[in-house]
């Protein structure tokens, strides 16, 4: 279920230590826990800091390395001396450094900063639209927040200025709206750019797609964008109009691609579309698309039949039936802790792979819901019987809108029962019939699921371990509307609509590329834990009035003993040489400039 950072306090005799613990969760019959991996201590080398200065720190963002001093020269600085009136040293300009410079880091590291650069026109433009591009994302992956809200608070409060070199006044909203325009054109540019980096960084192949869908709604009417409609909300909330997103991501999860659909859009009418889109993009290559049981259709497995391309799917719990007898049997191979599978042959002679998996923990928890289901049903469909018999109940047309909600409300059992309305006015009687046979048939097949395939790999284990990959996308969906404000969306337009869920994907792409740089550096899956640490780290001006003159130093607040045994471990080096502020400008001035 995934790796994550933890911190831990230990007290011995008259001092307090603190370390980190990587802990993973796990599913067990008694619900989730938590297991100690490893504890990550002290590395060697931790005291020993080489001085970074901030020239560095721009070398290094833009992806050129650090300098290296000459192997015959003495590096070490003089110190310089000033007399200061420590009754009156201040500190001045708190600024959020960490998670932006972290956010910068990645932005390079993914090559946007050339592409944007590349493909992004300079014109008369006072600030680059690559800048401000970076600007969008780098907001979206720290601190989401509208446009307005970015030009208004956020960006002052960051050193973005520092790293960048765009003083805060020039951030607005229009710019940065603009800067939305500016970007969408690339979208396709962008995907491409992003499945070559991953190749280069991580090794990532694109032998397996995977592919899923989700919607994000609007506040508002969104009248401007006749994508948004009323569909089924997987937000809970079928009151606002919204779009779908159809996300292909790589196996270890990394988004490679994106489209957008209209909101009413019924999930199985996408992997059609989904898939020619990607062949004419990106290319014709021997995938395997994998895919959950919504969006199967017997028409779409036709279609990629045809069409030569390769797929893993779940399939609808209907299907069971002409696997029960298979349920039986004894021969299973346990793929993971309470998980179960084995291959049977297609029951219509195809050539077609169809894997049958079942899980312990999973049917006692379907069962108990069903049966909680069945009781709830039963007992409110016997008291409106009741009632009727009673002749409380008068009018026909009502007793059956009552039933359909009833249905409605216990959808999990409702098929379960057969319930007929007769007579009428006074003499309205209510039959109820349970379907003993489905029933237990229901009970036989909980936790229990089948995959088909086209693929040519026999070893149900394999087949077993690359769908259930399907879930680094959900993950994704998640990571994307909860920790980097996909929704709601406040935009009313198509396009910008677009542009903020591009925006979204490439925060996403930062998102995924820091998971996996902390899992190549043992630090887990879970980047929530470091991001939140490095918000910890400012810049600030510290104020030194000497004899002659007012010294300002600008200087980045040092990592926390723990907190470096993490960026030791990433190799990610922070400014610990001060630097010399001259000539400062209040912001009133450029305004009025």
């Amino acid at each position: 279920m995934g790796m994550y950072l933890r911190r831990n306090r230990r007290t011995k005799g008259d001092s307090d230590y603190e370390y980190w613990s990587l802990v993973e969760s796990v599913r067990t019959a008694r619900g989730p826990r938590q297991r100690t991996v490893t504890t990550i201590g002290k590395l060697p080398g931790l005291d020993k800091e080489e001085r970074v200065g901030w020239e560095e720190i721009r070398r290094i963002l833009d992806g050129k390395p650090m300098a290296q001093p000459d192997l015959f020269e003495e590096c070490v600085e003089p110190p310089s001396w000033a007399t200061v009136d420590i009754n009156r040293v201040s500190v001045e300009r708190l600024r959020h450094f960490g998670d932006v410079y972290l956010g910068l880091l990645l932005w390079s590291k993914l090559g946007f900063s050339e592409f944007c650069k590349e493909h992004m026109a300079e014109g008369k433009e006072d600030i680059p639209w690559s800048v401000m591009a970076s600007i969008l994302v780098l907001a979206r992956f720290c601190a989401p927040s509208s446009e307005l809200q970015i030009a208004e608070v956020w960006y002052e409060k960051t050193a973005l200025d520092d790293l960048l070199a765009v003083p805060e006044y020039k951030i607005n909203d229009d710019r940065l709206y603009r800067a939305l325009d500016a970007l969408l054109p690339h979208k396709d540019d962008l995907c491409k750019h992003l499945q070559n980096r991953y190749g280069e960084l991580f090794g990532a192949t694109f032998d397996f797609l995977f592919y899923d869908i989700t919607s994000t709604y609007f506040e508002g009417t969104a009248e401007g964008n006749p994508q948004a409609k009323r569909g089924y909300s997987r937000d809970s909330r079928p009151d606002c109009p919204q779009v779908c997103i159809g996300l292909v991501a790589t196996k270890e999860g990394l988004p490679a691609a994106f489209e957008i659909f209209d909101g009413n859009r019924s999930d199985v009418t996408t992997p059609k579309e989904m898939i020619e889109v990607m062949e004419t993009k990106y290319g014709k290559a021997h995938r395997v698309w994998v895919m959950d049981r919504g969006m199967v259709s017997e028409k779409n497995l036709e279609f990629m039949r045809e069409s030569g391309a390769r797929y893993l799917v779940g399939t609808p719990k209907s299907l069971l039936k002409k696997f029960e007898h298979h349920l039986l049997d004894q021969h299973w191979e346990k793929v993971a802790s309470g998980v179960e599978v084995r291959l049977c042959p297609s029951p219509d002679g195809t050539e077609e792979t169809f894997v049958l998996c079942r899980s312990p923990g999973r049917k006692e928890k379907e069962n108990a819901i069903l049966n909680r289901f069945v009781v709830r049903l039963e007992d409110k469909l016997t008291k409106l019987a009741e009632r009727a018999a009673h002749g409380i109940l008068k009018n026909r047309q009502k007793v059956e809108r009552q039933i359909g909600r009833l249905l409605e409300q216990n959808s999990r059992a409702a098929s379960l029962f057969t319930v007929t309305v007769t007579g009428k006015d006074a003499r309205v009687s209510i039959d109820i019939k349970r379907n003993e046979e489905r029933y237990e048939q229901a009970l036989q097949t909980g936790g229990s699921y089948i995959l088909r395939t086209n693929w040519k790999e026999t070893d149900p284990k394999t087949l077993w371990e690359t769908y259930i990959q399907l879930t680094e996308v959900e993950d994704a969906f998640r990571t994307a509307k909860h920790d980097l404000g996909m929704r709601p969306i406040f935009h009313q337009k198509k396009e910008r609509t677009q542009a903020h869920i591009l925006v979204c994907f490439l925060s996403l792409a930062l998102w995924r590329t820091l998971q996996q740089w902390m899992k190549t550096s043992g630090l887990g899956t879970a980047p929530r834990k470091l991001l939140e640490e490095m918000k910890e780290i400012k810049s600030l001006d510290v104020i030194l009035p000497a004899r002659d003159k007012t010294i300002r130093l600008r200087v980045v607040a040092c990592a926390s003993p723990q907190l470096k045994v993490l960026l030791q471990r990433m190799k990610i080096p922070l400014p610990n040489k001060p630097r010399t502020i001259k000539n400062v400008v209040a912001k009133n001035t450029h305004l009025s400039s």
